[in-house]
């Protein structure tokens, strides 16, 4: 199987002034995980002088979205949550401008919802021109090629009309479908967590030609849960986010900051 080709590849450039930005993914915000939401309220409550001139979302911010109607519909038994998530967003956003990228969880996160964020939706993937370099970013799980049942799976669920038929269903139908969803997922993963051989990771072939199609030298994505930076020969890398959970032992919530010195790893604090 290969990756699927992407319509266009868009391209975003920094204006001039930009000196820094950060990048975070997966963090599966939900309702039933309050101290990762804590943690990630505080980094977005830091002072504006301590932020970079720009924040990338690269995908699962929260850990699922069933429809933009959970902000306002009173059928949302989870709508105080989500509608801080959103609060906070749009409050910092007002200061910093925010680019989201749709991952695996929260791909149906549309106009109302970025709206409500305050973010800019950004294609999956998306060049980024930055310090006189292109980087290529993505939320990377259209690249994890050996998970043939996720591929098969992303490509229905990426559909127009697959999107349509789901959201005209009822909210508390959309909620128990993706309760089952994640039920199954997490499952899988339990299946497979003492054989870390079985886990999917990027195609390395694949990154090599996304990053040759981009002109680009580094991909930064998320999705994999493997934070590090894998060289991918011909002087081309991948760099993976690390996933959020502050309730994990030990406890996971980092940034990557990339500036004049180049790409940084900074852990967040966690009380």
């Amino acid at each position: 199987m290969s990756a699927p080709s992407p319509d266009r590849l868009d391209q975003l450039r920094a204006p001039a002034h930009w000196q820094a930005v950060e990048f975070i993914s997966d963090l599966h915000l939900q309702p039933g995980e309050p101290l990762t939401f804590d943690v990630w309220r505080a980094f977005l409550h830091r002072p504006t002088s301590e932020r970079a001139d720009a924040l990338f979302i690269l995908g699962d911010l929260f850990e699922v979205w069933v429809g933009d109607d959970v902000l306002e519909s009173s059928a949302s038994t989870d709508q105080t949550f989500w509608r801080a998530c959103a609060e906070a967003l749009k409050h910092f956003s007002g200061h910093t401008p925010v680019y989201f990228m749709a991952g695996n969880r929260d791909f149906l996160l549309g106009t109302e919802g970025l709206k409500a964020c305050g973010m800019q939706g950004l294609s999956d993937p998306t060049t980024f021109d930055f310090l006189g370099q292109h980087w290529l970013l993505s939320h990377g799980d259209a690249l994890c090629l050996a998970d043939t049942d996720y591929m098969r799976f992303r490509q229905q669920v990426r559909q127009p009309a697959w999107q349509h038929d789901f959201l005209a269903r009822p909210l508390s139908e959309r909620t128990g479908i993706a309760r089952g969803l994640r039920e199954q997922s997490e499952a899988r993963k339990r299946s497979t967590a003492s054989d870390p051989s079985l886990w999917a990771d990027v195609d390395a072939e694949a990154a090599r030609d996304a990053l040759r199609t981009a002109g680009a030298h580094t991909l930064i994505h998320g999705h994999t849960h493997r934070p590090g930076v894998h060289a991918l020969g011909d002087d081309l890398q991948r760099v993976v986010l690390s996933d959020w959970d502050a309730a994990a032992e030990p406890p996971r919530a980092e940034v990557l900051r990339l500036d004049a010195q180049g790409l940084r790893r900074i852990p967040l604090p966690l009380s």
